[in-house]
Parts: C-alpha cells; sequence; structure tokens
C-alpha cells in the first residue's frame, strides 16, 4: 500500500497552472461555465518512444518500482530531484504529469499489469473510498433508490451514499451554500492524493482512451461528481474535468445502467457545486447519448424539473438549460418547434397559455411515444388547472389530437393519473357547454388510447374503491350502533341507580315519620301524665285545708 506523504503547509498553498484554470467566479458572483475541455496532460517521464521502450525493457519489478514511482507523484508526495535540490514540493503541474505518466505506461505496457498488479486501481479506491468512510457512508444510503449496474460495491456504495443528503424528501429543491470544509464532509484522504487520483482517472481516459472504459467509467464518476462539492478550488477543477473526461469516454448505452442512476443520485446532494455539475453532465450526454436520454425521459424530467425551483441561481439556470438539452433530443418532428416554448412553460408557469397556444397551431401526423408525451403533459395538466375556461377548451383540444396518434396504451399509461382527473373536473365543473363537449371529447379519445387495460383497472379500482367504502359504512354502522347500546346501558344504570336511591329516601322518610309519630306520643303520655300528677296535688291540697 502506498503512502501518500502530505506536502508542507507553504508548498500546498502553491498552485500550478492547472489549479488556476478551476471554475472561478462570473459576473455577480456566479459560477463561470467553461467553453472547453482544460489543456491535454502530458506526461514527464514517458514523453518519447525512447524512455517508453526502455521502461517495457526493464525487469518486471523494475518496471513496477517505475510506476508505483509515477503513482506516488501523482498522489502528491513529494519527489527526489537530485542531491543538490533532494525534494520537490507537489504541486498541480506534478500531479498532472505524473497521472499522464502512469496512463501512457498503461497505454503502452497494458491495462491490466498497470492497474491491477501495479496497485493503481486499488490505490485510486483506497484515495477516494476510504475504509474509515465505509460504514458511515453505507448508513446514510438509500436503499430504495435504483443503484447502477456493474459497479463495485466498495465503491459505487460509498460515492453514491456520499453524495446522498436527505432522502427523506428526494426531491427537496434547496441548497446550502456550503458544508464546510473537507473533513466536515467525510474526506479524511489528503487534498493532493484526491486531486491526483482523479487526474489520473482523466488522464485513462485522454490517453487509453475506450479501453479503460471497463475500469473507470461507474464508480470513479460518482467520486468525482462527489469531489465537485470540495471547498479546494483546485479539486473541484479536477473534479468537473474528470466527469467531462469519464462522460464522453462512456459508450451511449452506459447511460442508462450507470450514468443515469449516479447524475440522478447526485442531484440529491445537499452541496450546490455538486448539483450543478450533475446537471451539466446531463446536459453533456444529451449530445453523448442522445437516443437513451430520449427513451428516459419520463424519468429525467421530473427529476430535472424539480431543481429548476431550487434556491441557488447556478442550479436553477442550470436545470432549465438542461432541460431544454434532454427535450431536444426527442424525435417526433411535429411538436419540435414547441419544445422550447414547452420547456419554458414548465420552469415559468406563467408561460403555459403560451406553450399550450403554440401546441394547438401543431398538426399531429407522427405517432405520439412515451418521451414526447412526458414532456407535453405536465404542460396540458397545467393548463386543465387555468382560471379562464378558455385556456382549459386550448388544453382539452390538444389533448384530443395528441391522444388519436398516441403510440401504445404502455406508451401513454404513466400520465392518465395526470390528465384524466383534471379532464373530468372540468367536463363536470365548467359553466360553457362548448368546453364541456371538448373536455368530453379529449376525455374519450385519452380513454380509448389508454385501452381496455386501463379501463378494467379503472373499473376494477371503482369496484374496490365501492367495496371498500362500504366496509367503511358498515364499520361506521357497527360503531353508531356500539354507541348506541353503550348509551342505553349507561341511562339504564342511572336508571337504576335513581330508583334505588329513591327507596333509600322513602325509607328513610318513613322511618322519620314513625320516629316523629312515637316522639309526639311519647309528648303526650308525658304531658297527660304531668297534668294527671298536678290534678291529683290540687285535690291533695284542697282536702288538707278544708
Amino acid at each position: 500500500m502506498l503512502k501518500v506523504k502530505v506536502p508542507a503547509k507553504g508548498a500546498a498553498a502553491k498552485k500550478g497552472a492547472a489549479g488556476k484554470r478551476a471554475v472561478g467566479k462570473g459576473k455577480g458572483g456566479a459560477m463561470a461555465r467553461r467553453s472547453s475541455m482544460a489543456p491535454a496532460l502530458k506526461p514527464a517521464i514517458l514523453t518519447t518512444p525512447q524512455a517508453i521502450s526502455s521502461l517495457k525493457a526493464a525487469e518486471k519489478d523494475e518496471q513496477k518500482r517505475q510506476i508505483q514511482d509515477f503513482l506516488r507523484k501523482a498522489l502528491g508526495a513529494e519527489v527526489l530531484v537530485d542531491k543538490s535540490t533532494p525534494h520537490q514540493a507537489s504541486s498541480t503541474k506534478s500531479r498532472s504529469e505524473g497521472a499522464a505518466d502512469v496512463a501512457t505506461a498503461a497505454k503502452e505496457m497494458g491495462l491490466v499489469f498497470v492497474l491491477k498488479q501495479c496497485g493503481v486501481i486499488d490505490e485510486l479506491q483506497r484515495m477516494l473510498f476510504p475504509q474509515g468512510d465505509v460504514h458511515a457512508l453505507l448508513e446514510r444510503g438509500n436503499e430504495d433508490d435504483d443503484k447502477p449496474s456493474g459497479l463495485k460495491p466498495s465503491a459505487s456504495a460509498l460515492s453514491l451514499a456520499s453524495m446522498d443528503a436527505d432522502i427523506g424528501d428526494a426531491t427537496t429543491a434547496t441548497s446550502v451554500t456550503s458544508n464546510g470544509t473537507d473533513a466536515n464532509r467525510g474526506k479524511t484522504t489528503p487534498p493532493n492524493a484526491r486531486e491526483g487520483s482523479l487526474l489520473i482517472i482523466r488522464a485513462l481516459c485522454e490517453i487509453v482512451g475506450r479501453p479503460a472504459e471497463p475500469y473507470i467509467v461507474g464508480a470513479f464518476l460518482a467520486a468525482a461528481l462527489d469531489e465537485c462539492g470540495s471547498n479546494s478550488t483546485s479539486i473541484r477543477g479536477v473534479a468537473e474535468d474528470t466527469t467531462v473526461a469519464l462522460i464522453k469516454l462512456a459508450h451511449a448505452w452506459a447511460f442508462p445502467a450507470i450514468l443515469c442512476p449516479l447524475l440522478l443520485q447526485s442531484l440529491k446532494s445537499s452541496e450546490w457545486r455538486v448539483k450543478h455539475n450533475a446537471l451539466e453532465r446531463l446536459e453533456l450526454c444529451a449530445s453523448t447519448a442522445p437516443d437513451q436520454v430520449n427513451r428516459l425521459l419520463p424519468k429525467l424530467i421530473p427529476a430535472i424539473t424539480n431543481q429548476v425551483w431550487d434556491t441557488k441561481a447556478q442550479v436553477s439556470k442550470a436545470a432549465g438549460a438542461t432541460l431544454l438539452a434532454i427535450c431536444m433530443t426527442g424525435k417526433n418532428p411535429d411538436v419540435a418547434s414547441s419544445i422550447p416554448a414547452v420547456v419554458k412553460a414548465i420552469s415559468k408557469p406563467s408561460e403555459t397559455n403560451k406553450a399550450v397556444s403554440e401546441l394547438m397551431g401543431t398538426t399531429f401526423v407522427v405517432p405520439v411515444d412515451a418521451p414526447t408525451l412526458s414532456i407535453l403533459c405536465p404542460v396540458l395538466s397545467r393548463a386543465l388547472k387555468e382560471k379562464l375556461a378558455i385556456h382549459k377548451r386550448s388544453a382539452c383540444i390538444v389533448i384530443s389530437n395528441m391522444s388519436r396518434l398516441v403510440e401504445t396504451p404502455s406508451a401513454v399509461a404513466p400520465f392518465g393519473p395526470l390528465l384524466v382527473p383534471e379532464l373530468k373536473r372540468v367536463a363536470t365543473n365548467v359553466q360553457f357547454e362548448e368546453i364541456r363537449d371538448e373536455a368530453l371529447k379529449a376525455l374519450s379519445n385519452l380513454t380509448k388510447a389508454l385501452g381496455e387495460s386501463y379501463q378494467a383497472a379503472q373499473d376494477s379500482a371503482g369496484v374496490d374503491k365501492m367495496t371498500e367504502q362500504m366496509g367503511e359504512v358498515d364499520l361506521e354502522q357497527k360503531r353508531i350502533q356500539e354507541e348506541k347500546d353503550a348509551e342505553a346501558k349507561r341511562q339504564e344504570e342511572i336508571a337504576k341507580k335513581e330508583a334505588e336511591e329513591k327507596r333509600k329516601f322513602k325509607e328513610a322518610m318513613d322511618a322519620q315519620r314513625e320516629l316523629d309519630r312515637i316522639a309526639r306520643e311519647e309528648a303526650d303520655k308525658n304531658r297527660k301524665e304531668e297534668e294527671a300528677k298536678r290534678e291529683k296535688q290540687k285535690l291533695s291540697t284542697k282536702s288538707a285545708t278544708g
């Protein structure tokens, strides 16, 4: 395992020519967009046929040693120059030269020998995916998202997870200015080593070309996208150049399986520079793999549309440009002239009516496929929600004309739930009969395009919904009856309690009246006895006096 020595602070601050051409600040603080690739990487040692022949003629151990020296130089290790100046601090220029030497050796001596036997590929993975970050990064991954196929788990999963910000809300269109330093972002390897690793990947793309594709296209693209959020200007510049080189190197059919999932995953990053770079790479894919991008428009358009509302102006602007680029890959000539207006309406809802007006003048002749529907349906659905009824009429006419030439029911099936409910609302709620008729006509044509399977599914869904509602009614009736029974039981208990209290009260009153009667009788008896006693005493006194 190679050990990269981190240069001194003063040496680390020194920037080479390649570092100066990184993305800078444009007018108003906006990110300046590069018009072309960075200058080609050139080797420092393997510059002549004689030097290459000398390396080939050496013993295998010597070849490995020299290649590993190139690798050390590319990763930022200090280089021995001569006895008078024993060490030369690493710079972006020296790292670029070392990376070009590694790529030249791979081209001349074979990718398997240089990348595998000399340990170059393992060292790149160690630098870009440090082992210490495995568990932390994997815990942040999203198991529900599509993962690109054909990648090494040790690389692809880590890089995907490292870009994943908060998957709970997959499409939150909010970026933060910065997550802090690279260390706070989980980057534990030296900056020079990460920059050198990216330079090697770019050199392999430019110098070796297509034979290097199986080794570097995939996980390393995820790593390069992630490094676009670095707080180092030189690393960001190299990372952007590397992503461009990887996209240009990749075969067109790598887009659906590898590039598209990686780029869409990077749109979930909280770093706005990562999202900005991913959007620009998607725009580049529209020119390198137009057919494959066109096939995936139903998946790409919603993901990119979410970025149009990003709080960062650079991301929002890049999303609009990318949306236009991918939509222009559509093969339907009938709507080609209206695509700019439709894309503008997607980004700016106030332009919806203008876009629908342009579509009103479209004569549909070519069969309408799923990519074309994915472009038109969001705008048409929004037009059906407009306040003015005349705008709803225009949308109904376009939907009616478009539905007649839908290619297959499966092409329009994903957009049925988007359009059918809105058409039903227009047909039911709009005041004007003419517009209601247009809505019913559009609904009829769209239902025919959706096919019998959709109608059967709708009927089945209706039956299921009715059954569910009946079940809910039964449950509600049962609940009400249970409440009534409980109330009746409670009232019965209250009545019993009141009757018992009345009985006890009556008994108490009867007992009290009996006591009062006895007391009165006792009082009367005592009074009579007292009167008899006084009468007797009176008679006794009279007889004594004569």
